[in-house]
C-alpha cells in the first residue's frame, strides 16, 4: 500500500509474531504481522465504504484496534479473525452514519478566505509534522484514545467497547493525551522560534 511504508518481514509465522506481540507488547511485531494482510484489510474496507480515503482511514484505525484487542482475545487463525474484525469495523462505521471522520481542528489551522502565501502553507505542514511527532510520544493507550475520539469521531461509549476500558479510563486517556499533546506542541513551537 503506498500510504504506509513497507515493513521488512522477518519470515516468522503469523502465530510466532502474534505470540511475540502478546508476550512482549512489541508493536513492531504486530506491525509486521498486520503489513502482511493490509491489502486484504484495505480491499474489504474499500468494498464496504466505497471511498478510498475512508478505506485508508479505516485500514489505519483497524491497526489501532488490534493493539488492544490482541492482548485480550485469544486468536488462533489471525487472517480470518482480521477479516471478520475488518468487516465488523466497516459495518459499524456504516451503521453509525459516520462515513467521514470528524476531526477536531485548531481554529488557527483552518484556511482563511484570503490567499495564503506559500510560506504559510509550509508553516502549516510543519505544524502537522509536529503534531504527528507529538502523537508518537503519547503512551499507546493515550494515542489510541485520542485517535479514536478526535480522528475517528468515536464516542466515549464506543471507545469503551472498542478498547475494553471503563468510562473513567477512557476519559483519563483522552484528557491526559490532549494535555500532553498541547504541552508537546507548545514546546516544539518554542523550539522552532528560538
Amino acid at each position: 500500500m503506498p500510504f504506509i511504508p513497507n515493513i521488512p518481514d522477518s519470515g516468522a509465522s503469523d502465530a510466532e509474531l502474534l505470540q511475540g506481540y502478546r508476550q512482549g507488547g512489541d508493536i513492531q511485531l504486530l506491525g509486521q504481522l498486520y503489513h502482511r494482510y493490509m491489502d486484504l484489510v484495505y480491499g474489504v474496507c474499500l468494498k464496504y465504504l466505497k471511498d478510498s480515503e475512508n478505506a485508508k482511514d479505516s485500514t489505519l484505525a483497524i491497526f489501532e484496534e488490534l493493539v488492544g484487542k490482541l492482548k485480550k482475545h485469544e486468536v488462533t487463525h489471525f487472517k480470518s479473525w482480521l477479516y471478520q474484525l475488518t468487516k465488523n469495523h466497516c459495518l459499524m462505521r456504516l451503521r453509525s452514519g459516520r462515513r467521514f471522520s470528524k476531526v477536531a481542528v485548531d481554529v488557527e489551522l483552518v484556511q482563511k478566505e484570503e490567499i495564503q502565501h506559500p510560506e504559510n502553507g509550509m508553516e502549516k505542514e510543519l505544524q502537522f509534522g509536529q503534531l504527528d511527532q507529538c502523537l508518537e510520544q503519547l503512551s499507546p493507550e493515550q494515542r489510541q484514545a485520542v485517535a479514536l475520539f478526535y480522528l475517528q469521531g468515536k464516542s466515549y461509549r464506543e471507545i469503551e467497547v472498542i478498547a475494553g476500558w471503563d468510562s473513567n479510563t477512557v476519559r483519563s486517556y483522552i484528557q491526559n493525551g490532549r494535555r500532553n499533546l498541547k504541552i508537546c506542541m507548545e514546546k516544539q513551537k518554542k523550539e522552532t522560534i528560538t
